[in-house]
């Protein structure tokens, strides 16, 4: 485990500001860079990105040396109206989760002695994200990255329909009824500006409805808010998740 305190993931390399032309296909982007050069990165995003990929919007992008990648550039981060950032890359939420747990960020997750990631399980042939043990019972983490966010402060999950999801409700449902287990579901917040995350009934109901069958069975969701900059971003502070 790592010393408390260290809670930051940065990004190796400084990232290269741009403006986005359009999202296409998914998982590309255009964009132009600030040097005038125009490109396509690659979105890692399997979400609608909803309010968070308007044309014209600052974006900033790492870029990778590996000759194998069809495109070097990845899109990491876009600024909203008033400067707010929002991390998009959803690969980045389980880094920055394990970092806050050994860092001591989370303190519901506190004492565990291993950290082991993409541990098959369950029922539906799943993988978790991460597999907590120790001393103590073992607990079997989900992590979600949320981007969405409506007015007064309000994030949402998901942004799309969300099968996969729901069925990672439902095996952490199974995990915490075959007893003698603990089953958490994180949601990474990575925007500053928001003070709570509730489920996008409107967007996906079974998943809503499947979120609050699970906090009925047992299983323990947490949130916690991200603070970003072009250099670093790290968990911060829990906010709460309201299932009204």
């Amino acid at each position: 485990m790592r010393a408390a305190g260290v809670d930051e993931v940065r990004f190796p390399v400084p990232l290269l500001g741009a403006r986005l032309v359009k999202r296409h296909k998914r998982f590309l982007a255009d964009v132009t860079l600030d040097d005038g050069t125009a490109l396509t990165a690659h979105c890692p995003n399997t979400g609608s990105m909803l309010g968070c990929h308007t044309p014209g919007s600052r974006v900033w992008l790492s870029r990778s040396d590996n000759p194998k990648r069809k495109y070097a550039h990845t899109w990491e981060l876009v600024e909203l109206d008033g400067g707010v950032l929002v991390g998009i890359n959803t690969g980045r939420s389980n880094a920055l989760v394990r970092e806050a747990i050994e860092s001591g960020v989370i303190g519901e997750l506190a004492g565990y002695d291993e950290i082991r990631p993409e541990v098959r399980y369950g029922n539906e042939n799943s993988r978790v994200d991460f597999l907590l043990t120790g001393d103590q019972v073992a607990c079997y983490l989900e992590v979600k990255n949320v981007t969405a966010a409506v007015d007064e402060g309000i994030a949402l999950f998901p942004d799309a329909v969300s099968v996969r999801g729901t069925r990672h409700l439902r095996e952490l449902i199974a995990t915490v009824g075959d007893g003698g287990q603990r089953a958490v579901l994180c949601f990474c917040v990575q925007r500053p500006d928001v003070r709570e995350v509730r489920p996008a009934d409107d967007i996906d109901p079974d998943y809503g409805r499947t979120l609050r069958e699970a906090l009925g069975a047992g299983v323990e969701v947490i949130a916690y808010r991200a603070k970003l900059s072009p250099e670093a971003v790290a968990l911060a502070e829990r906010i709460p998740v309201v299932c009204p």
